[in-house]
């Protein structure tokens, strides 16, 4: 068994790789406009820290040429200590410029991050069904930090570096332009090397984070399935499987600190160069009596600082690339369109009345066509299906595996979209209803109950400030759960583990119930919610599901006949289209699909036959 990426996925990962940076920044900068102040400060800051790193090399030519040569102490320790100044602030303004883009970095951060989960609580369960959970996690959590840094010590730092470079070229030129020229010979040179890698490089990085995703998709899947791997001891095919995503990982890492380390060295290598060069153009000057060997020394200096942001760049171009890659993986996933949304005009129905009655919850399904694969519509889940289901009716639905059961559920939810027809809730269309009314008013026990980290009332609740205390306890107890969480050392305080490690399954149903009662919705659908507790817990969990059916329209999507004998009716699925319904004693005297269903579980039963006329 192999679970590494089909080539579909790695196409998809490659086609986000295909944005233009300048489009990319702008989108970028949307994030940023909120803290244009402290990047103003940043901006007043670069050309004052520029300014006194162009005074330090100026300062050694003055201590060299006017005290050093003449022996003028007093004036060379004058000259010291405006030095030490001009450090002791260059000190302050690094700090000062290294806290305010380090600030604006995390702050972009945050938000590129909250509005990414805003935005993926938003995505249809359609898009879960294809998108791996460990590249999600990579997009919110790699990639996000990785545009961080863009702005911590990338393209904000750039501007300082430009600076740097433009006063550095003014000051050469000022004090010997044939010097200046002998400098700026290397300017070409290094154009050459960053152009030869920068192609490479891009590739390079894409390729990291496409192995990133892959290495977290894995890592993501095999831990949630560990008891799986060790109960068939796949842990040595496993291992194997990590090893070779890991490995390609490696490889792609070495790949591009490679390009990394050569541009570098290609930069470090022309600035030595250059410095040999004046050296010996310099030394010639001198013995010729045109230059003064302070001159030659602050040049050396300037040109020092004329390669320093040069090779700095080249280490931001790192980060760039790396935050351009990132950016367009997150705008990948930001463009994705949330094909279900509330419509403009939502249907929200009037606050609840004490009265039941007064609820609503008719169901109405109308020749409904549906299929998960759009592009595949002759694989239809459900074919032409229609029914009803009037107030306060308890109807049960019933069919062989892949039916089409459980997606009734999500349609009445509106997890998905009808490809044709209509699904119905009080006589209002899924599609017209806002999303969270519809979501509030049908609710949804599932057979694999969620819990969350938390507390027992925290996931009772579901953290909502609405619910108090006595309304959690109130809906334990109606779901027999009270007592077995007063057994618990902190009570209603006891945290939960992840998944629930530290219940048992007919534990978390109850608490499912529990839940429910508290939400205490309209409507109630059931997707095989008691198929995998015991018969002990099942006679508990089916006496809180009747207090919780009392008053309200209830869908029970099961196996189990012990439950859906007591439904009102019962909707017999078979390929997606209704074949029988009815309550349980019709639909046994009839002997069609369902009465064979009831017989597979129970063995033949004798039924009556209704006699002609």
């Amino acid at each position: 068994m192999s679970r590494h990426p089909t080539p579909a996925a790695v196409e998809e990962e490659e086609v986000l790789g295909r944005a233009y940076d300048r489009r990319l920044m702008r989108r970028l900068w949307a994030f940023v406009a909120s803290y244009r102040k402290t990047l103003a400060g940043s901006a007043v800051l670069f050309p004052v820290a520029a300014a006194v790193d162009l005074v330090q090399p100026y300062l050694v030519k003055v201590a060299i040429d006017e005290h050093i040569v003449h022996g003028d102490w007093p004036g060379l320790s004058r000259v010291a200590g405006l030095f030490a100044l001009t450090l002791g602030a260059q000190y302050l303004l690094r700090y000062a410029t290294g806290y305010l883009m380090a600030w604006t970095g995390q702050r972009v951060i945050h938000d590129l991050r909250q509005t990414l989960f805003d935005h993926v609580q938003r995505l249809p369960a359609r898009f879960f069904d294809r998108t791996p959970v460990g590249r999600l996690m990579t997009r919110i959590l790699n990639d996000v930090e990785a545009i961080g840094e863009l702005f911590t010590s990338g393209v904000v730092a750039i501007v300082g570096d430009v600076l740097t470079l433009a006063g550095v070229v003014v000051v050469m030129l000022a004090l010997d332009w044939r010097l200046a020229v002998v400098a700026f010979a290397a300017v070409p040179v290094l154009f050459a090397v960053a152009a030869h890698f920068r192609a490479r490089a891009r590739e390079a990085y894409r390729d990291v984070r496409n192995r990133v995703a892959r290495v977290n998709t894995y890592l993501q899947e095999s831990l949630i399935g560990m008891s799986v791997i060790q109960l068939f001891g796949r842990e040595r095919a496993a291992a194997g499987e990590f090893a070779v995503l890991n490995e390609e990982h490696r490889q792609a890492l070495f790949r591009r600190m490679g390009y990394d380390a050569a541009l570098y060295a290609g930069v470090e290598v022309v600035g030595s160069v250059t410095i040999a060069a004046l050296i010996w153009w310099g030394g010639g000057e001198i013995l010729a009596g045109a230059l003064t060997f302070g001159v030659l020394v602050a040049f050396m200096e300037y040109t020092h600082r004329f390669f320093l942001p040069i090779r700095d760049v080249s280490a931001k171009y790192a980060v760039m690339q790396s935050a351009m890659v990132a950016a367009e993986r997150v705008f990948g996933l930001l463009d994705t369109p949330v094909e279900i949304a509330s419509p403009p005009r939502a249907y929200r129905p009037a606050a609840p009345r004490p009265d039941a009655a007064e609820r609503g919850g008719a169901i109405e399904f109308r020749d409904v066509w549906f299929a998960y694969d759009e592009e595949e519509p002759e694989a239809w889940a459900l074919r032409g299906l229609s029914f009803r289901i009037r107030h306060g009716e308890r109807v049960a639905v019933v069919g062989p595996t892949g039916a089409g059961k459980s997606t009734l559920a999500r349609l009445l939810t509106r997890a998905y979209d009808v490809q044709r027809g209509a699904v119905l809730v009080d006589g209002v269309d899924v599609r017209e209803w806002d999303l969270t009314a519809l979501r509030r008013h049908v609710g949804l026990v599932l057979q694999d109950v969620v819990v969350f980290t938390g507390t027992v009332e925290e996931n009772i609740g579901l953290g909502r400030p609405a619910v108090t205390r006595a309304a959690v306890e109130d809906a334990a107890r109606r779901a027999h759960v009270d007592a077995f969480v007063r057994t618990l050392p902190a009570g209603y305080a006891e945290p939960i583990r992840e998944r629930g490690a530290n219940l048992s399954h007919g534990q978390r149903q109850l608490l499912a119930v529990a839940r429910a009662l508290v939400y205490n919705p309209p409507v109630l659908v059931l997707d095989e919610a008691t198929s995998s507790v015991d018969p002990e817990t099942e006679v508990v969990l089916q006496d809180a599901l009747d207090r919780l059916f009392a008053g309200r329209t209830s869908v029970i999507i099961a196996h189990r006949f012990s439950t859906i004998q007591r439904a009102d009716r019962i909707l017999v699925l078979h390929r997606g289209r209704l074949r029988d319904d009815g309550p349980h004693e019709r639909l046994m005297r009839e002997g069609g699909l369902y009465a064979t269903l009831y017989e597979l579980s129970f063995g033949p039963v004798a039924r009556q036959v209704p006699s002609a006329g």
